[in-house]
């Protein structure tokens, strides 16, 4: 369900005091940019490994490592099987690997998923989980799918740091978004925002032995407020939840912000409007999954379901309402108990149940509505189940559409909407538990409302009807399953939430009124008064101009019935089919004329036929109602005639036949009114049509051209990359070419750029300079060489201020003499980019030079 979430705990685990804490980060192939925004804004000495998993080509070379080495002083290094995590280090996963950490190690297996099923980043995540408990850190970037979301959610289980990458700012949002969606990320912001983030984070946990420091004024009042700007923002009240609940979701947020008491932040809440949805995700936490406590639905689907279905046609199928239903996976489950429990009763039609699913979450709906669940969210299931009602796609599995039809789902507050009605089965599992009792006590007659005689009422294994005995049989001794009792029950035990500002500022003894605490009138006649109206009075709404229902009298099923779909306490949408048209018809024409509307002789079926009077009355006095109608259902019993006169059929058809002609004209009356408003809008709409038609067609050509331009651009890019291809082949030739041609000559040759750093050598000047390839970039002043030459140095920097070559004799201490040339290194535009050192070994010549001159010195 989607409620109040579990507390957080503090930041301690069991992991070894060697390992340091793990942060986990998740991106696809397109998020590099992402990574490296990241890691560039690591600051030094945080202490944290960095475990990186992305998404990656696994017959193509792996270069993550290099591309994030240029970005952060940290040592990047590919991940290696049984390596120790050490602190202040980036760990990238290699290709065609599935990574994990246990114990503080890493842990590499070839993947066994195939390509597009494979979920790296959520089996990262959950093995930090496992592993670090509180220390967990996970970080969700740029990407495709959604992997990553389950992931968060392990770690934010385990009270471990989740974030993700804010949307607006990812190549490719569709991973941040998912997570975001989920609830699952406590952190949302730019990539290069969130390692300060992490780092403020750790510093402002909370240790539980350490109070949150009390807020400045009187106590309450920050809390107050906070839930305040929460119900402005999301219209929904949280106040009615347990104060412990609210309390522990909050100190998270403060505890995330390293923030000082609640006082600041409400101040945050006011300037920040996606913390307040952060905050609003953070209390609708949903914990569900397929056939979850397997007991209980072997108890449903043994002892109550075969029951509810037999005997069951298609013009009474069974109905259900699950609250909080969170993505989906309990209602679907009751789905499918249904489904075999009707294949047990041969006969039975395939229409026979139908399933309203609501929470307060709209992504959780959304979420649902889409029917497609991870590998992981279904390995509860049998594979027998599996294979009935789900199909392999994308990745997962998606629900199949036998059962997705039989639930329709909803975004719904079970505490200021009104609740589905005529139900047969009502689940509520796991949702008191956050409410307060005031609101459980009001909910529990609501429910009794709800079900039809007979129905079964669903709770959670930590929760009770509380002090409704009287209307609920528990059904065995360890089951949470409850049965309706045919109990007469008075109109003021029912608090309908059909006005969300009175439902708002009811006070606890107004909301959970019941026949014992009820006001008693002070004299018998007012106590008549009160018995008359409540047992005899017509059934009747009051409908403000626009149908929405305003206030209930008497009982209404029979005439009224919640849609499906989205709750909505319009009497337009409620109104059972045989009055519809004819009741919006009067209601407009008594609302417009100022006057009562009777309306005869309606024919009205629910499983059976009936006749029903109509009086739409509207209302002036007093002031507070006026604009207002009051609409009043009769129901008309036929009468029987006493056995001492016997039958009349002719009188009998008589009546039966006027009371038919008066229900026709009154239905011609108003399908004329609703005949001629449906003509003047049907011409604004078809004129409107026109128009958009004209727009469509506009933004088709735009489109059509758009999509030829790309395809033109899409081939000039494939073109110019063949080109920049050949370029590269031929340069990588050219350099090779040359390489091979300077080693051929035998002679040393050494490149220099503009600040006299080592650009590239042959292999014979690495003889002389003792060069590695590591010594690229190295000045030349800080070489170690054979050579005599002090003034090398001075030498170089002179020929780049002259442009003159300059050539020495130069003696080496391994007993040469080379000839040392030194000239500009000039590119093909002429420009001057460095020097050229080439060094000639003339040792023989030097040798014969000084025989020649000591034969020439004898006498």
């Amino acid at each position: 369900m989607s409620t109040a979430g579990s507390p957080p705990t503090a930041r301690s685990t069991g992991v070894s005091d060697t390992s340091p804490p793990v942060v986990g980060l998740g991106a696809s192939a397109g998020g590099l940019e992402a990574l490296e925004l990241f890691l560039a804004n690591v600051p030094g000495g945080s202490g944290l490994a960095y475990v990186v998993v992305q998404h990656m080509d696994p017959h193509h070379k792996a270069m993550l490592a290099e591309l994030l080495q240029r970005v952060t002083p940290m040592p990047v290094q590919e991940a290696v099987d049984g390596m120790r995590l050490r602190p202040d280090s980036v760990y990238v996963i290699p290709p065609d690997r599935e990574l994990t950490v246990v114990k503080g190690l890493l842990h590499l297996e070839h993947s066994t998923q195939p390509r597009g099923v494979r979920q790296r980043i959520d089996l990262l995540f959950e093995s930090i989980a496992r592993d670090q408990g509180a220390q967990a850190i996970g970080v969700v970037l740029s990407g495709m799918g959604a992997d990553g979301t389950l992931g968060l959610q392990a770690i934010k289980r385990q009270g471990g740091l989740t974030l993700a990458q804010e949307p607006a700012s990812a190549q490719f949002d569709s991973m941040p978004r998912n997570a975001i969606a989920a609830a699952a990320a406590d952190i949302v912001a730019p990539p290069g925002e969130l390692p300060q983030r992490i780092i403020q984070a750790m510093a402002g946990a909370t240790p539980p032995s350490q109070p949150m420091p009390p807020d400045p004024g009187r106590p309450g009042d920050s809390l107050a407020a906070i839930l305040q700007l929460l119900r402005e923002h999301t219209r929904h009240d949280l106040s009615l939840y347990k104060t412990s609940t609210l309390m522990r979701r909050i100190e998270r947020r403060v505890a995330l912000h390293n923030l000082n008491n609640f006082g600041d932040y409400a101040a945050l809440l006011k300037t920040n409007p996606q913390e307040r949805e952060l905050l609003f995700a953070e209390m609708l936490i949903g914990v569900t999954s397929f056939f979850r406590d397997p007991e209980v639905w072997q108890d449903l689907a043994e002892h109550v379901l075969p029951g509810l279905l037999a005997g069951r046609t298609e013009a009474t199928p069974l109905r259900a309402w699950v609250i909080g239903c969170s993505t989906g996976e309990e209602a679907y489950t009751l789905a499918m108990a249904l489904r075999e429990a009707q294949d047990t009763l041969p006969g039975t039609p395939q229409q026979i149940f139908q399933i309203f699913a609501t929470d307060l979450s709209a992504d959780a709906i959304a979420a649902a509505r889409k029917g497609w669940y991870s590998a992981r969210s279904v390995e509860g299931l049998s594979p027998q189940r599996l294979k009935r009602f789900f199909t392999a796609q994308a990745g997962g599995f998606r629900i199949d559409n036998g059962i997705r039809t039989k639930v329709l789902f909803a975004q719904h507050d079970v505490i200021r909407d009104p609740p589905f009605t005529r139900l047969d089965i009502l689940t509520c599992r796991n949702v008191l538990i956050y409410f307060k009792a005031a609101l459980q006590h009001r909910l529990m007659p609501l429910f009794h409302f709800s079900l039809r005689p007979g129905g079964v009422l669903l709770l959670g294994g930590s929760e009770t009807i509380g002090r409704a005995q009287s209307l609920f049989t528990q059904l065995g001794s360890k089951s949470k399953l409850y049965q309706r009792c045919d109990l007469p029950v008075g109109a003021g035990t029912v608090d309908f939430p059909v006005n969300y500002h009175t439902a708002l500022h009811k006070t606890p003894q107004e909301t959970i009124m019941s026949p014992s605490t009820l006001p008693h009138p002070g004299n018998l006649q007012s106590m008549a008064d009160q018995l008359l109206l409540q047992t005899y009075s017509p059934s009747a709404v009051l409908v403000n101009a626009a149908g929405e229902i305003l206030y209930v009298s008497g009982r209404t099923g029979r005439f009224l019935e919640p849609a499906a779909g989205k709750a909505n306490w319009n009497i337009h949408a409620m109104a059972r089919p045989g009055i519809r048209a004819q009741l919006a018809a009067a209601l407009r024409q008594a609302l417009q004329d100022q006057k009562t509307i009777e309306l005869t002789g309606l024919r009205v079926e629910d499983g059976e036929q009936y006749l029903l009077n109509l009086t739409i009355q509207a209302l002036r006095e007093p002031k507070a109602l006026a604009g207002m109608a009051m609409v009043v259902f009769r129901e008309i019993i036929a009468p029987r005639p006493s056995a001492a006169e016997g039958p009349d059929p002719s009188g009998l058809q008589q009546q039966a036949l006027n009371l038919e002609i008066e229900r026709l004209r009154s239905e011609v009356r108003a399908l004329h009114q609703e005949m001629q408003i449906s003509k003047e809008e049907l011409q604004a709409t078809n004129e409107e049509l026109q128009s958009a038609n004209e727009e469509l067609q506009s933004a088709n050509e735009e489109l059509t051209t758009s999509k030829e331009e790309s395809q033109s651009m899409n081939e000039e890019l494939q073109t110019i990359n063949g080109e920049l291809q050949t370029k590269l082949d031929d340069l990588a030739l050219a350099q090779s070419d040359m390489q091979n041609l300077l080693n051929s000559t035998d002679i040393a040759t050494l490149f220099l750029d503009n600040e006299l750093q080592v650009r590239r050598f042959t292999e014979q000047a690495a003889r002389i300079f003792h060069l590695r390839d590591g010594d690229i970039g190295r000045p030349l002043s800080d070489l170690a060489s054979t050579l005599d030459y002090p003034a090398l140095n001075q030498d170089v920097l002179d020929t780049l201020r002259t442009l003159t070559s300059s050539i020495k004799q130069v003696p080496t201490s391994d007993g040469r003499w080379l000839s040392v040339r030194v000239m500009p290194y000039r590119t093909l535009t002429n420009q001057i980019q460095g020097a050229v050192l080439t060094f000639v070994d003339i040792t023989k010549a030097k040798e014969l030079e000084f025989r020649l001159r000591e034969g020439y010195s004898e006498p």
